[in-house]
């Protein structure tokens, strides 16, 4: 309420110092606000200032606002100079909404008829055409220190490229400075730590135009962390009873017409190829592949649960304006998995990978998470959803029943679900706080039927089984991404793409640190040899620099007491100097950090 009150209070403060502007939308966002204008003269982000110092000079006139309902001439008359508003008002009318306007000033008495503010200000009382959502009395319930005027952004109207550009103003907005402040720390941080930034600096992906924007190529480093999270999958896949079947990337338009996709999700797929009088696809998911492959074959009740994992990789047309660095791309490689199940076995197959989940976070240090558990919206069934009412009601009680057994963390959002079926997306929090939607949990009760998917039952009947759709590591380029940022760059020891440096001192000590050398790559460990002309202090810099989490070196008094000498790139519990060791001791202590991923 109080973000949405201070986008109002942001278009009041604007109008006042620019007389002549068009106000649009501004609502509520995560962290803050923003509200879109058309002004008659451009401004810069060093009038944020002022636009910020003006909102905090009418915050302690604004003791009330009040909502009216009011007719379409009312409304019009008020924005009869504002198309914006008035294509709005347009849109409530046809969708017979009421049309509600909120007035914020010293009282709740508001002036009739309705005025826009004079020109130049100042302003007693604003009046914008919202359905509602504020603070009651901002003066007492917004502390004039808790908000901040940050950047301007170009922003379509309505969100499209045919539309006139808007100037967009964000804002961040909290309850107090100090968590305001603590949020911008949380930002500057972040800025250090951004997956663009570092993904460059470290070696670990690329974009080129000729390959096209969105289709990251991942270079040896990002190829490593990316075999490691594989390996981890495979193995955590292994011992939970899946098996693993491999796909095409493309397939017929007959199979994605059959899942409903086509229908459901053109729009995000890849514009078809034709080819021998047909059309083909790229694969956007992975999903119908693996239900001709459940199909490929009878089932009985004694093979279920059957779990087909897959990494597969899927193509995505996210719009250009859309894509950002590995968080948002059109080549996706997907830890992916469906599970085929009877709806008795729904409950501890649902928990499983819930647990999964829960393993995964232990491992990456993520101790901040929530399951968005997102549901249908009835109205809008046969439209966004397939039109199966009993079997919606039925399928979300069943997930949220594991959900508050099992005491993980949820919240429930409605109108986000699959177009099959309910769906959980998992919200994490990096090191720093910041937030990420990391992977995905589906039940689909509307696909295999489509697929006339069967198994016989004990009692010898014929009956479709219940598909769960999951992908506890989302894909690589995302997770990837994420990690980037939660380490900074400062990768564990068994996801660093570079595990560890041998540093000879000078020209004496390179055939042992050689040796050392293949010793550890014989053992499948990361390892590089500095043979360079730089002197031994830079040698060090630089692999403290690569964030290789540990370095060997070998001098005079190493090979004089026939061992080397670990160290650490930084001070914490595990990356820090160890001091000599037999190069069998280092082997060793490094192999078992690796396989337990510590």
């Amino acid at each position: 309420m109080k973000r949405h009150t201070l986008a109002h209070l942001l278009a009041a403060a604007v109008l006042d110092l620019y007389p002549g502007t068009k106000n649009t939308i501004g609502p509520a966002i995560d962290n803050g606000f923003y509200y879109d204008f058309e002004f008659a003269t451009p401004i810069a982000d060093t009038d944020l200032k002022d636009i910020e110092k003006r909102m905090r000079k009418l915050l302690p006139s604004w003791k009330a606002i009040t909502g009216e309902k009011v007719t379409e001439a009312e409304s019009k008359a008020l924005f009869d100079a504002n198309q914006y508003k008035l294509e709005l008002i347009d849109e409530i009318v046809a969708k017979k909404e009421p049309v509600t306007l909120y007035t914020a000033g010293p009282d709740s008495n508001i002036p009739k008829p309705y005025t826009l503010p004079p020109a130049g200000g100042p302003i007693p009382y604003f009046t914008d055409l919202c359905r509602g959502g504020h603070s009651e009395n901002p003066s007492k319930e917004i502390a004039p220190d808790s908000f901040k005027l940050v950047r301007i952004a170009g922003a379509y109207w309505r969100g499209s490229e045919k539309n006139k550009q808007l100037t967009r103003i964000y804002g961040l907005a909290f309850d107090t400075k100090k968590e305001l402040d603590a949020y911008e720390q949380m930002m500057k941080e972040a800025e250090k730590r951004d997956h663009r930034k570092l993904g460059k600096e470290m070696d670990i992906y690329e974009f080129d135009d000729d390959v096209g924007p969105g289709l990251p190529l991942w270079l040896p480093n990002g190829a490593a962390i990316a075999e490691e999270l594989e390996n981890l999958a495979k193995e955590t896949e292994f011992a939970g009873n899946y098996v693993r079947v491999r796909t095409p990337h493309i397939a017929k338009e007959s199979m994605y017409l059959k899942s409903g996709h086509l229908p459901y999700y053109e729009e995000s797929m890849f514009p078809p190829m034709e080819y021998e009088g047909g059309k083909y696809y790229m694969k956007a998911m992975n999903c119908p592949h693996h239900h001709k492959i459940f199909a490929a074959r009878p089932k009985s009740y004694r093979d279920l649960p059957l779990r087909m994992a897959e990494y597969g990789t899927c193509y995505r047309h996210e719009k250009s304006g859309e894509l950002f660095g590995l968080m948002r791309v059109r080549m996706l490689e997907m830890n992916d998995a469906h599970i085929y199940c009877t709806e008795e076995q729904f409950a501890s197959e649902f928990r499983a990978v819930n647990e999964m989940y829960l393993k995964y976070f232990k491992i990456f240090g993520i101790d901040k998470y929530v399951m968005r558990f997102s549901t249908h919206d009835p109205k809008r069934l046969g439209d966004k959803f397939v039109n199966e009412p009993e079997l919606w009601k039925k399928t979300e009680d069943m997930v949220r029943n594991v959900l508050i057994d099992s005491k993980i963390p949820y919240i429930e959002v409605a109108n986000e679900a699959a177009f099959y079926g309910p769906k959980i997306d998992v919200q994490v929090w990096s090191a720093i706080g910041r937030e990420f939607t990391l992977a995905t949990n589906q039940v689909d009760f509307a696909v295999p039927k489509r697929f006339d998917l069967e198994y016989i039952d004990s009692d010898g009947k014929q009956k479709t089984p219940l598909c769960i759709h999951r992908a506890p590591l989302g894909t690589h380029e995302r997770f990837i991404g994420f990690l980037i940022e939660h380490y900074g760059g400062n990768f564990p020891l068994w996801l660093a793409p570079v595990q560890v440096k041998v540093i000879p001192i000078g020209e004496a000590h390179i055939a042992t640190a050689t040796k050392v050398h293949d010793s550890l790559r014989s053992a499948m460990i990361r390892s590089e040899i500095d043979l360079s002309n730089n002197g031994f202090g830079k040698k060090v810099r630089n692999a403290k620099n690569a964030r290789i989490p540990y370095f060997i070196i070998i001098g005079d008094k190493d090979m004089e007491a026939g061992k080397v000498t670990l160290e650490g790139r930084d001070s914490n519990a595990e990356y820090k100097q160890v001091g000599q060791l037999g190069a069998e001791e280092v082997l060793s202590k490094l192999v078992g950090e690796i396989r337990e991923r510590r």
